[in-house]
């Protein structure tokens, strides 16, 4: 398979990659059980990663990094790969669901409410009714022991998965997937609110919402008094930011294997 480019958006590598290549890549690592985490990347990713740190390096560091938001694809198309499209989590868990049902490959649940994770069981039975769930896992909202965190990854690895979707959201996904790559044998995917969306626990925007760049507008309205920071504040940033960089015009580029 040939090496996977992309470019630096706000300072982030994202990868330019089809859906058929995404589920590709993780198909391979899946097959083999290689322990690599995959970041679905929107605009509060890259806005965040170009002020702190310890978010950056993990982004850096991940082993595929997709353009969720409509911005970043845009951004992907602006500077140097016309034809990429948004690759969102929502999309990729359920596009990926199904090629697992037609290979006879187990994925793993990680994170939300335990609750949230029985519907979300119960959806993907309906939906792809050949699906191996080799297991699911509701953390508490705190830190793990390293007894509780051993069982966790022992759990994992017992299961035979060769993905693990992870929903925790952004940040805390992107880091316990870092702090998991070499213990966890398999692919961790963190997918956000994927879960929520796939149970029923939270309402997807439209159809023509999402083709349009505008799914993050129907998430404030939701959710007004939790995103309107995140999406008002961090949205506006991002455009000057972006715009700065265009004009700038940098677009490096890196392979991933």
């Amino acid at each position: 398979m040939k090496p996977l480019l992309g470019s630096r958006v706000l300072g982030s590598f994202i990868n330019a990659v089809s859906w058929d290549e995404a589920i590709a890549v993780i198909h391979r690592w899946a097959g083999k059980r290689e322990s690599r985490y995959v970041c679905i990347c929107n605009v509060h990713s890259v806005v965040t990663a170009r002020s702190n740190g310890e978010f950056s390096k993990v982004i850096k560091e991940a082993d595929m990094c997709t353009p969720d938001g409509a911005p970043i694809a845009w951004m992907l198309r602006r500077l140097g790969f016309p034809a990429q499209e948004r690759i969102s989590g929502p999309d990729l868990m359920l596009r990926y669901c199904a090629h697992a049902e037609r290979i006879g490959e187990s994925i793993f649940l990680y994170g939300g409410r335990m609750e949230t994770l029985l519907l979300l069981e119960q959806r993907l039975n309906e939906d792809f009714p050949a699906l191996r769930i080799a297991g699911l896992h509701s953390p508490p909202f705190r830190n793990l022991t390293e007894d509780e965190d051993r069982q966790v990854v022992e759990k994992i690895n017992n299961s035979g998965a060769g993905t693990v979707w992870v929903g925790l959201g952004c940040p805390k996904q992107e880091r316990w997937m870092a702090e998991h790559r070499g213990t966890i044998k398999a692919v961790m995917i963190g997918v956000g609110a994927a879960f929520d969306y796939h149970a029923g626990t939270l309402r997807r925007a439209p159809i023509w919402m999402q083709r349009n760049g505008l799914e993050w507008l129907h998430r404030l309205c939701s959710e007004p008094s939790r995103l309107w920071k995140r999406y008002l504040l961090t949205n506006t940033l991002f455009l000057g930011l972006a715009l700065s960089q265009l004009i700038r015009r940098g677009t490096p580029t890196r392979p991933t294997t």
